[in-house]
């Protein structure tokens, strides 16, 4: 095929992903140099579309970067009033006190919010400081300099045939080029994995660890409605299957917040990570909330979990990693919204920096300095050890072991375990089904527990059928030659909203019904799956994730 000729447009920085990384450095950049030219890329239909996030937001970044922003309308309204941490049996609780939890984990001063609601915020006031920003607008290759830099990306490319030739109304897209390219597209985003790969950026950090998070959105009895309220889970239904535990968060206008995340690093192939959602909600603590309440909303995404010592460098020629695509999620905590927006606020004062003196297109160290030993780097090793912990030797003893790490490193700025490593790869962590027995899951009742397809039209996920499916397997025949016989194809189960099956012995991808949360390109044994971008505004269009 002849090469593609693209108008090609130059800013100062270039983003990609409208999520709170890349905004966050958008808002600072304008607030440093009103002149600078910057544009925000973002693959869904608008800003938020692809938003998912629990989310108890603390507001420290916020602080930060916008001090007024109550001030300014910001939809962050639920200050948290009560917290409350469960270990569940199958039909029983037990409370953990909450002065026996590291004070770290409070949440006083925090706040329940839609983080899809307060992007599109953000957005507003980015825009109105003269930043661009395009929804819809896919980034599907990066763009490199003579040198090996990256020095921009193409966006835009529609009207590809199923075949990935140019269709009767192919549109080629645009280069978009930037003095730096800030690459914040979220957990695993495939730019981001490409540069990773390119420049060998991990080779210095442990490897990265994943979960994947399901979150519904309900509608309950207002005399069960307490607005404010956080209530986390640990335990059942997982068991020793696996990592993970649940959030329940009361936001306003009688609407709770159902999440679930089940860390990936699982053994068991024949584990299921949706239908233990499913099956958590008929916990009769969690089934008494919901009774006579209706799910509104469903979604699901991957998490970085490999904290402090898997964030690689995230400084690359012509750029950095920004967010989550760098990892920077703290894990007990289950937040990583205020480390984004911290890391979009250091890659754009460094940015800033060296376009100030004339620089461009090389590596922003100064970036990867600031993010490691700031705020981003100091909250993420005091909980360095959780994760691996919990790995190695399951709930009981990552709570005791792992409670008294973070204590320590809370009390004193030291940990006696020094720094532990993770050891396996979430896929490689992946055991044959031989040695494992088939889990049997009850049948969803359409009234608290639903199956996938039925909860994936609640996400409003529409992919244009006639184009390349986005998710590519390096070789056809792995599925069922390799995969079958010796993990009876997970990719059945792990995928939260049944893109992948087994029919009639053909391995199926409908790639319609993708949610955009990459657990196959993380999860798959093989690591025979990669997730690429579709063409722009294609995939959930959550509402107020």
């Amino acid at each position: 095929m002849a090469e593609i000729e693209r108008e090609a447009m130059e800013y100062d920085v270039v983003i990609v992903g409208a999520g709170p990384a890349g905004l966050s450095a958008a808002i600072r950049l304008k607030q440093l140099d009103a002149d600078l030219n910057v544009v925000v890329l973002e693959k869904g239909s608008e800003v938020g579309a692809h938003i998912l996030s629990g989310a108890v937001l603390d507001p420290s970044g916020l602080n930060a970067l916008i001090p007024d922003w109550k001030e300014k309308g910001a939809p962050i309204t639920v200050p948290v009033k009560e917290d409350n941490f469960y270990v569940l049996g199958e039909a029983g609780k037990m409370r953990l006190p909450n002065f026996a939890m590291p004070p770290l984990m409070n949440n006083h001063g925090n706040y329940i919010v839609s983080m899809g609601n307060v992007c599109r915020w953000m957005a507003e006031q980015a825009e109105e400081m003269g930043v661009e920003i395009f929804p819809g607008m896919s980034c599907s290759e990066l763009v490199f300099g003579d040198n090996g830099e990256v020095k921009g990306v193409v966006a835009g490319e529609f009207g590809k045939n199923a075949d990935g030739t140019p269709g009767p109304h192919y549109e080629p897209g645009m280069e978009l080029h930037g003095k730096y390219v800030f690459l914040s597209e979220g957990v695993r985003g495939s730019l981001s994995k490409e540069v990773i790969a390119k420049y060998d950026l991990a080779k210095d950090s442990d490897v990265q660890k994943f979960g994947v998070g399901m979150k519904e959105i309900w509608e309950i009895d207002p005399a069960k409605h307490r607005e404010g309220t956080v209530t986390h889970t640990m335990g059942w239904p997982l068991g020793s299957n696996a990592g993970g535990g649940s959030f329940i968060y009361h936001l306003d206008n009688n609407q709770v917040y159902v999440g679930f995340v089940v860390h990936l690093n699982y053994k068991n192939p024949h584990l299921f990570p949706y239908m233990e959602f499913q099956r958590f909600k008929h916990h009769p603590m969690v089934a008494e909330l919901l009774k006579g309440g209706k799910r509104v909303a469903y979604g699901a995404r991957a998490i970085s979990e490999g904290g402090f010592q898997s964030i690689p460098q995230t400084a690359f020629p012509g750029g950095c990693l920004l967010g989550c695509s760098a990892g920077l999620v703290n894990v007990p905590r289950i937040k990583g919204n205020h480390n984004a927006m911290f890391s979009g606020i250091h890659a754009a004062e460094a940015a800033h920096a060296a376009i100030k003196a004339g620089r461009a297109s090389d590596t922003l160290t100064e970036y990867d300095t600031a993010l490691k030993s700031g705020p981003v780097g100091k909250d993420l090793k005091k909980v360095r050890n959780v994760k691996p912990l919990w790995s190695k030797y399951g709930l009981v003893a990552s709570l005791g072991i792992g409670g008294f790490d973070m204590w320590t490193n809370n009390l004193f700025g030291l940990s006696l375990l020094g720094t532990l490593k993770h050891g396996k790869s979430d896929a490689a962590a992946t055991e044959e089904a031989s040695k494992h027995k088939p889990i049997d899951y009850p049948k969803p009742d359409g009234t608290l527990s639903f199956d996938r397809l039925t909860n994936v039209s609640f996400s409003m996920t529409n992919h244009e059928e006639s184009q390349p499916a986005h998710l590519r397997l390096a070789d056809d025949n792995i599925p069922m030659s390799v995969n079958m016989p010796k993990f009876a194809e997970p990719a059945q189960r792990y995928c939260p909203a049944g893109v992948y099956e087994v029919v009639d012995d053909k391995f199926v991808i409908n790639f319609q019904n993708c949610v955009h949360c990459k657990t196959c390109d993380i999860k798959d044994p093989s690591q025979n799956i990669t997730w690429t971008v579709p063409q722009g505004g294609d995939g959930p269009n959550y509402p107020n994730m």
